[in-house]
């Protein structure tokens, strides 16, 4: 059967498969190779609003459901069911870190964050945290591996707390200011730019 004659699922469609298959946690996506069905107009903003036809989707049990069945491959993200994987757009990472606790200062402090789609990730060395800077501006976005290989961007007034909680360490001789949690340290900006 050639691309030309797959019927294109509809979001409805996926929105079905996807609650099947997410009944006892989250389905396992990497797993699933069906054949590609082609791009379904639905896209991720950079502050974590799900969109379907320009419209943005208003009911969050259902962007959880979406979430559920969401894969990366190289730079792409699909949406997949056991026979079925459409393309979608994401401007930046899928999911937004909205908020996070800590537990325990210093080198033993654990940060767990959650997500605009009811994740959580606690940081350590299986949910790393990683900073971008803007090679223009310098402005850091921070961001925490939440499943898979997906990101959650750690949102402003988020950060913000979190930079209160930082401390200094030496690494590869030289000073970086960063954070701890889950017993790694995790880099956000030489501590001399700083000063």
């Amino acid at each position: 059967m050639s691309a030309q004659n797959l019927v294109k699922p509809s979001a409805e469609s996926l929105a079905a498969a996807a609650g099947a298959a997410s009944r006892g946690g989250l389905p396992p996506v990497e797993s699933w190779n069906p054949p590609f069905c082609g791009d379904l107009d639905m896209r991720i903003a950079r502050d974590g609003t799900w969109f379907y036809n320009g419209t943005p989707i208003g009911r969050p049990a259902l962007v959880r459901l979406f979430s559920n069945i969401l894969k990366r491959e190289g730079d792409r993200y699909f949406l997949v069911t056991p026979v079925e994987k459409v393309g979608i757009t994401v401007d930046d990472v899928p999911f937004v870190a909205v908020d996070f606790s800590a537990e325990g200062t210093g080198r033993d402090q654990r940060l767990t964050f959650s997500t605009q789609v009811g994740d959580t990730a606690p940081a350590g060395p299986d949910h790393p945290i990683r900073v971008v800077r803007d090679p223009e501006t310098g402005e850091p976005a921070p961001y925490v591996l939440v499943r898979r290989n997906l990101e959650a961007l750690i949102d402003r007034k988020s950060f913000y707390r979190l930079v209160d909680l930082g401390a200094h360490e030496v690494r590869d001789r030289e000073s970086w200011f960063g954070l701890w949690s889950g017993g790694q340290f995790f880099p956000v900006i030489p501590s001399a730019e700083l000063r």
